[in-house]
């Protein structure tokens, strides 16, 4: 009966092997008879960049990225360097005629914009054409395609124009309610990432820091957009103030709009700058990320350059897409390190921080590599503050855009407490018996206070004088000093060049440069960390089910909360949180 049974489970387990063997085949063989990496790129191409897919710093890191159950076509989500490699090689091209810039959005941050804009201004100076076309615009689409030589818009479409603004939802009045207490403990007057837990408004030195960084990215915005169309920089402001362009006919008047298009109507535009016949054949359009992948990228040189890219929330532990686990960095700078043919290391960091622990780690990991004779330069993306900051603080050299939200060095950690929730609410009670005055751990239902707040204080005191420390002595600066530029607020490049935090202005590009010069190399091989996954891994995991239901569950979020999923994305980041944090909230509406 043993042997029976030992030999059918044998069968069973033998069967589903082979079974999932058998599917790999089936898909790899499929996969192979699809034809070549990427697709041919013809004479005459024109480029399709659509500006509402979001623009991860390291192609195909962002969540939701990925082919999803099953899929076999190319996904790939290009990082912004690659997407700017992609145009510069276009620039030189003769297959490629030139680039449409399509869609209504986009969600990508003002650093992201200001460096696409200017890959294409340069892409422009081959005399190939660059055109845009929407059925409306929102601000930040407008703004790129304001770099466009022509910009075409819907009969029926409107320009969005009115300056920017940031809502922060408050919840303490609703916990009120509810019967919970955040307990918070922070250093830092401008330290606002709690201040929803604590106030129905914002703080005065909230409003203030929020309006001085608002203004410095909108005075880049306005610059950029006035000297591409030629509009004054007061005409632009009072544009906004006005919404004076909600009509097409108006924005075509007013010099927003080339002209006002039907999609057959470009389509007719696209054919006369090709030179094609009418119908006969159709345009030769390709994808972004379809052009890069059709491209044979060769890396040259025997010594190293690694770009470390760090991008998303930071977090204890392994991580995972969009985010920066301290694991995996750790291990990613550990191998660095160990490598003698790095000769220096590119820090490129889009982060608004998290956890002050794997922050640390990870600035030990720099630390030992400058120790190793290495030098590091840190490039910010978007945003590069509170532990993100902490990560680059003690690079050679810093890098950064004008419109990089940075500083935010400030420390902060929040308990709730649910005593009156689970009481009032629930009718649940707890009843401790203890041996010590404080032998009670931290918890969500005994109130902090007593020796307990005062050891809490004194460790977001430390941990934030820790900070200081490691700020003034990658920088150059007294502790003081720091401090008085410190205390959680926020800075755009432009202001945190004029108080220290920042070397330069620059790309990723100049960063790369500086680290060549420093490292004394003519020429150099760029690695790039962490290892992107090719469409074959991708699939093996589909096939084992790692990420189908991640990715499921974020499109059903996405789908039935719409406007709302942020709110609760930002919830569930909460929810995460570990120890002191040092993060700072930087959505805005753009």
């Amino acid at each position: 009966m043993k042997n029976i049974f030992f030999k059918s489970t044998l069968a069973a387990a033998l069967g589903f092997i082979l079974a999932l063997i058998g599917i790999v085949v089936f898909f790899f063989v499929v996969a192979l008879l699809s034809g070549p990496n990427g697709p041919v790129t013809k004479k005459g191409t024109v480029l399709k960049l659509d500006m509402s897919i979001p623009i991860p710093e390291r192609t195909n890191n962002l969540k939701g990225s990925g082919s999803m159950p099953f899929e076999l076509g190319d996904d790939t989500t290009l990082g912004l360097e690659d997407l700017v490699r992609a145009i510069e090689h276009a620039k030189t091209d003769s297959k490629v005629s030139g680039i449409l810039l399509s869609g209504n959005y986009t969600v990508n941050g003002s650093a992201t914009q200001s460096r696409l804009r200017r890959a294409i201004m340069d892409f422009k100076e081959s005399g190939k054409f660059v055109v845009a076309y929407g059925k409306f615009y929102t601000q930040n689409a407008y703004y790129l395609a304001s770099a466009a030589d022509e910009v075409y818009l819907n009969p029926l479409g409107s320009v969005e124009f009115r300056g920017f603004a940031r809502m922060t939802g408050f919840y303490k009045e609703a916990m009120d309610k509810l019967g919970i207490k955040a307990q918070v403990f922070y250093a830092g007057k401008f330290k606002s990432a709690t201040e929803p837990f604590r106030y129905t408004q914002m703080s005065e030195p909230s409003k203030l820091q929020v309006r001085r960084y608002m203004s410095g990215l909108y005075d880049v915005f306005i610059e950029d957009i006035s000297m591409s169309r030629n509009i004054p920089d007061a005409t632009l402001r009072q544009y906004a103030d006005t919404l004076s362009l909600k009509q097409a006919s108006v924005a075509v008047k007013m010099g927003f709009v080339d002209s006002l298009f039907y999609k057959d109507q470009l389509q007719a535009n696209l054919r006369r700058r090709l030179d094609l016949p009418k119908k006969k054949k159709k345009i030769p359009v390709m994808m972004m990320a379809d052009y890069f992948n059709s491209v044979s990228w060769k890396k040259k040189g025997k010594d190293k350059i690694a770009v470390v890219y760090a991008e998303g929330t930071i977090v204890d532990g392994k991580g995972g897409v969009g985010k920066i686990g301290d694991k995996q960095y750790v291990k990613i700078l550990q191998k660095i390190r160990k490598d003698d043919k790095v000769k220096a290391v590119v820090l490129r960091i889009n982060s608004g921080g998290g956890s002050a622990m794997a922050s640390e780690n990870m600035w030990r990991e720099i630390e030992l590599i400058k120790e190793k004779g290495i030098p590091v330069i840190a490039s910010m993306g978007d945003v590069a503050a509170s532990g993100g900051y902490y990560m680059l603080c003690n690079a050679d050299k810093v890098f950064a855009e004008p419109n990089t939200i940075t500083g935010s060095i400030g420390v902060f950690a929040m308990i709730p407490n649910t005593k009156e929730f689970l009481n009032d609410k629930l009718g649940i009670y707890y009843d401790t018996v203890k041996t010590n005055a404080n032998a009670v751990p931290i918890n969500g239902y005994h109130l902090i206070e007593g020796q307990n707040a005062v050891m809490f204080q004194n460790m977001i005191d430390t941990m934030y004088h820790t900070f200081l420390s490691r700020v003034a002595k990658g920088r150059g600066m007294s502790i003081d000093a720091v401090h008085e530029i410190a205390q959680g607020r926020v800075w755009t490049g432009v202001d945190a060049k004029a108080n220290g935090l920042v070397d330069e202005f620059g790309d990723l590009d100049a960063a790369i440069a500086e680290a060549k010069s420093q490292a004394s190399l003519e020429k150099a091989k760029i690695v790039e960390y962490p290892k992107v996954k090719s469409k074959m891994e991708r699939l093996m995991e589909d096939l084992m089910g790692k990420k189908i239901s991640a990715n499921m569950r974020e499109q059903l979020i996405k789908e039935e909360l719409g406007d709302l999923a942020p709110v609760y994305q930002e919830l569930m980041e909460l929810k995460e949180m570990k120890g002191i944090q040092m993060r700072m909230p930087v959505s805005y509406d753009y």
